[in-house]
């Protein structure tokens, strides 16, 4: 039996059912007329929840957030022409960061591709660079044949996003009608009764690796080097991985250089000596650096945030061992020597299984003791210093926000000065933070919007962010107000790019005001609440601490600390130079 329908819209519904059936959940569209058909789909998918932003940009940060809360992927629906390259700056950071995305872009006829039609542009692999996977689907084709090619391209799709950890792109050229009841071609019934393709997906990575011989090699290695070092990046959230990193380090005797957002800082674990958390501090001394470099390095997560730590490993001729399972190089100084294309967990098990069929047993080590009095001697300076300042500088905001935040709290961290002060300043503590950060391109923009896609998901949640990354997503707003969502915004204020004051081009007092700090004046109060949005100035740390009393996030809410950069500055000049001094005293 034939029926009239609208191909378009039973192309885009094919492949929208697909993805429901596989497992999708959420998705993120901004208005547009070319996107019609993939719009109306989701919309009418019950099994999916929509969120729709005006702001393409935002609206694919708020799904990287999504994402990163979630770990599943999540559709961004965008129309033709500039909004596909709206998409490309979160897209970027998902391809870095591995987050998932299936990103589906409406596109024009490609008879109209180059001959100025009106929002045309070329989007034939737009993202080409920061992309897991491109189709180009075609003008729909309601043929048998062609629905199933279309449900495999969706299957395939989520499944690289899923096992490859990373953005995909599909772009749905569309003619013409546009609209599901604008009727333009007869089908058989029985086509719209195909089902989706279910399969299950397997994870690849996880593999056995009690056989590999690299593995038991370094085993050898660790046994006979005693001056060697562990670090921990940034790295997700995972359990069974913090757990097992800090046993290898317990055998080993290695110190374990925790980076802020590599979660071995916040955990309910009693106290690890290895964990050096005040390395950024102690590694100013030059002459700390050149006494004591290890023989081998074992790297887990992402590159390092801090730029000593970086300095170090450069000058080190270390043997280099990285482990992620996706091989990825998270080294600029290229000394790597190896990288363990495992999971965390599951090699820094099969290691330790391997150090001790050689009977190995590492009593104390004179090596390890040499971090731990540099971390105590550096945690002691710092801490005295900080509780002597009375006033919230930007190191002192660390501190104090991590004495009054909740456990459990989801703390996103912004980039910029605010992520370089937590690695520096947060210690180590048993109180549970569940960190998120956009460590992937370490861009300010999109970081309010993501946070707010992590809300969504995981409450309550905490955005510590700069004036001028709030002021660069200040739109972001729309999407906290018009969904209510509960995320608690601080915005330190120090007018402008306080971070240039740090590095050589401050010397050149003009040209770092005009064209680096651009300090913007703004007042943050008005244009908060222009978007019904609750406000607060916090001007001390009683004021912070009354604030988190009693303090239920259920509506956004922005506080602004308002600091100068000059002081905060000073105050970790203050407390670098006190360390190096009493480091080199020590130590030299």
């Amino acid at each position: 039996m034939k029926i009239k329908i609208n191909k378009n819209h039973i192309w885009a519904n094919t492949f929208v059912n697909q993805l429901a059936a596989i497992g999708v959940k959420l998705a993120c569209m901004s208005p547009g007329s070319r996107s019609t058909p993939l719009i109306y789909s989701l919309a009418e998918n019950k099994k999916i929840k929509c969120f729709v932003n005006i702001d393409e940009r935002s609206s694919a940060y708020f799904a990287l957030g999504l994402a990163k809360a979630s770990g599943t992927p999540v559709v961004i629906v965008t129309t033709s022409g500039t909004a596909t390259a709206e998409l490309y700056p979160a897209i970027i950071e998902a391809y870095q960061q591995r987050t998932p995305l299936i990103i589906c872009t409406a596109d024009r006829p490609p008879e109209l591709v180059g001959t100025g039609a009106n929002q045309t542009i070329t989007q034939h692999n737009i993202y080409r660079n920061h992309i897991r996977l491109f189709r180009d689907v075609g003008l729909p084709s309601i043929k048998e044949h062609s629905l199933n090619y279309l449900q495999k391209i969706a299957l395939k799709a989520f499944k690289i996003s899923v096992t490859q950890k990373g953005p995909v792109h599909i772009n749905f050229p569309f003619a013409k009608p546009l609209e599901p009841f604008s009727l333009d071609n007869e089908i058989d019934k029985k086509l719209l009764k195909s089902q989706p393709i279910i399969e299950s997906i397997k994870d690849t990575h996880n593999i056995k690796i009690e056989s590999d011989r690299k593995v038991i090699k370094l085993a050898e290695k660790i046994v006979q080097f005693e001056k060697g070092l562990i670090i921990a990046g940034p790295m997700e959230n995972d359990s069974e991985a913090v757990k097992n990193i800090i046993a290898l380090a317990s055998l080993t005797k290695y110190p374990l250089f925790a980076d802020g957002v590599s979660y071995l800082r916040f955990k309910k674990l009693k106290s690890i000596k290895n964990i050096i958390s005040n390395y950024n501090s102690f590694l100013t001394s030059k002459i700390f650096c050149a006494k004591y470099k290890p023989d081998l390095i074992l790297h887990f997560g992402g590159t390092p945030t801090s730029a000593n730590l970086l300095n170090y490993l450069s000058e080190c001729d270390a043997e280099r061992f990285q482990i992620n399972e996706y091989g990825d190089l998270n080294d600029p100084s290229r000394k790597t020597k190896m990288i363990f294309k495992y999971s965390a967990e599951l090699f820094s098990k099969t290691l330790i299984a391997h150090i001790k069929k050689e009977e190995f047993i590492r009593i104390q080590s004179k090596w390890l003791n040499t971090f731990t009095s540099a971390e105590s001697i550096s945690e002691k300076l710092t801490s005295g210093i900080l509780d002597k300042e009375k006033k919230l500088h930007e190191p002192k905001i660390i501190t104090e926000l991590l004495k009054v935040l909740p456990s459990t709290t989801n703390l996103f961290i912004g980039n910029s000065l605010p992520i370089r002060d937590f690695d520096c300043f947060s210690g180590s503590s048993t109180k549970k933070i569940n960190l998120y950060f956009n460590r992937g391109a370490s861009g300010i923009d999109g970081l309010v919007s993501t946070a707010l896609g992590v809300a969504s998901i995981k409450e309550p949640t905490v955005l510590l962010v700069g004036d001028l990354s709030f002021l660069h997503d200040l739109n972001s707003l729309l999407i906290a107000k018009n969904y209510n969502i509960p995320l608690l915004i601080i915005v330190i204020n120090n007018n402008g790019g306080g971070i240039f004051k740090t590095l050589p081009i401050s010397k050149k007092k003009k040209l770092l005001r005009e064209c680096f700090i651009a300090p913007q004046n703004m007042n943050t109060k008005l244009m908060v609440e222009a978007f019904g949005i609750n406000y607060r100035l916090i001007k001390n740390k009683n004021e912070l601490k009354s604030t988190f009393e009693n303090l239920e996030i259920e509506n956004p809410l922005v506080l602004e600390i308002q600091t100068s950069a000059d002081e905060s500055a000073n105050l970790r000049n203050e407390i670098f130079s006190s360390v190096k001094t009493e480091i080199e005293n020590q130590f030299s």
